[in-house]
């Protein structure tokens, strides 16, 4: 079922996780920075690992069966879900239920939001790489999507310590890259789709 398709995708989330923690532990040790300064060789190392995230959608993506816009739920929503389980659940659920208000946990809200959508939009464009019959044209556009997509965390990161913007600056450039990015998506996904004549084509598949 669904359900199970999608805890299977939280499973390869966790584990790709662990993964790209043992690979920066390992061989990219980190070193303190002075305040105010970026470790470019660090961030580099960490947008590199971060590419990580684009296999283990693809595993989840290739390892379903059925039609492709449900390989795209089942990842993306797998995905997001784990990630908020396991990062910005316990914050929220802790913090959220203070006497004192504080905007970061409607923050962490936004933020949990646009991460689904993020991963979603990631899922539908992993889907179509794998397509065969993909025009070879459009494929530099869907491999440059993904990495934006993959680095735009470590992208913003630098864009804040750099512009000294604040956090609710850098949520509002990660809404309009996410918008952006999924706008883009989506039409070569649609375009994908009439090229197949039908949403029931079996080629669809």
């Amino acid at each position: 079922s669904s359900g199970i398709n999608a805890e299977y995708g939280g499973g390869i989330y966790l584990l790709t996780q662990l993964c790209k923690m043992i690979i920066l532990a390992t061989f990219f040790p980190t070193y303190e920075v002075p305040v105010g300064k970026i470790d470019l060789h660090g961030e580099l190392m960490k947008g590199a690992v971060d590419l990580f995230d684009l296999v283990g959608l693809f595993v989840i993506i290739s390892q379903q069966i059925g039609r492709g816009d449900l390989k795209i739920l089942v990842a993306g929503v797998g995905w997001a879900m784990a990630e908020l389980i396991s990062m910005r659940l316990l914050p929220l659920w802790v913090g959220a239920r203070g006497i004192e208000f504080s905007w970061k946990y409607i923050q962490l809200s936004f933020e949990a939001n646009i991460s689904l959508a993020h991963h979603i939009v990631m899922a539908m464009l992993i889907w179509m790489w794998t397509r065969n019959n993909i025009e070879k044209s459009v494929l530099p556009l869907i491999i440059s999507l993904l990495l934006l997509c993959s680095s735009k965390q470590t992208l913003l990161e630098l864009l804040g310590t750099l512009f000294h913007f604040t956090s609710f600056g850098i949520l509002s450039i990660n809404v309009m890259v996410t918008f952006l990015v999924g706008l883009v998506a989506t039409h070569l996904y649609i375009n994908l789709c009439i090229q197949d004549n039908s949403w029931g084509n079996p080629k669809y598949h």
